[in-house]
């Protein structure tokens, strides 16, 4: 598996999050690899994206949108849940991708024990199941994701039939065609 570069996220944050589709989100724990393909994800921009928590400018929790690409932007959600990005663009031009589900590949029975539940369909179905599944949280926020503990790769996997869909779960720029997700795919969060 090739490990993805900070070139590959240094691009349009829309190319980015298309791309994301069919690589692998691999977490490195000293006792396993905890790993699962990326089957759905939202683009964010910066200023004219109402949705984008970077729309009005730089502050602390946005600042790595600003930073340079290729690092981790974790956050705490509505007081209850980490969601992962992937910081995009040129450094000081802010995007994310949010990676919004995935199909697990390794480590099924540990993300289990994470996350309570008997149903591999809903155990990474979701930006917030994910990340508690794979143990992704705030001490993650700011992670260079080219190597280390966190990366993500290429296994050569081929993506077809990306459907483009209006972002869920916000109240701004709900119109904009910017959720992507492999057609049929179980592991989708909502279709």
């Amino acid at each position: 598996m090739k490990v993805l570069k900070q070139d590959f996220y240094e691009r349009n944050t829309k190319i980015v999050a298309k791309e994301l589709l069919g690589k692998v989100l691999v977490h490195r724990l000293p006792e396993r690899d905890l790993t699962g393909r990326i089957v759905e994800t939202e683009a964010y921009f910066g200023n004219n994206d109402p949705a984008s928590h970077a729309s009005r400018g730089k502050t602390p929790r946005s600042a790595i949108m600003f930073g340079p690409p290729g690092h981790a932007y974790v956050y705490f959600n509505y007081g209850m849940h980490h969601l992962f990005n992937v910081v995009t663009e040129k450094e000081g031009f802010p995007g994310a991708v949010l990676v919004r589900a995935l199909k697990p590949l390794e480590g099924i029975n540990f993300m289990f024990q994470k996350r309570g539940v008997q149903e591999l369909k809903s155990l990474t179905n979701g930006p917030a199941k994910l990340t508690q599944a794979l143990g992704i949280s705030i001490p993650h926020n700011g992670l260079d994701l080219t190597g280390g503990e966190i990366f993500l790769c290429d296994d050569g996997e081929e993506v077809s039939n990306i459907v483009s869909a209006p972002r869920i779960g916000i109240s701004g720029g709900k119109d904009r065609l910017l959720r992507f997700y492999i057609e049929d795919n179980q592991f989708v969060s909502k279709r």
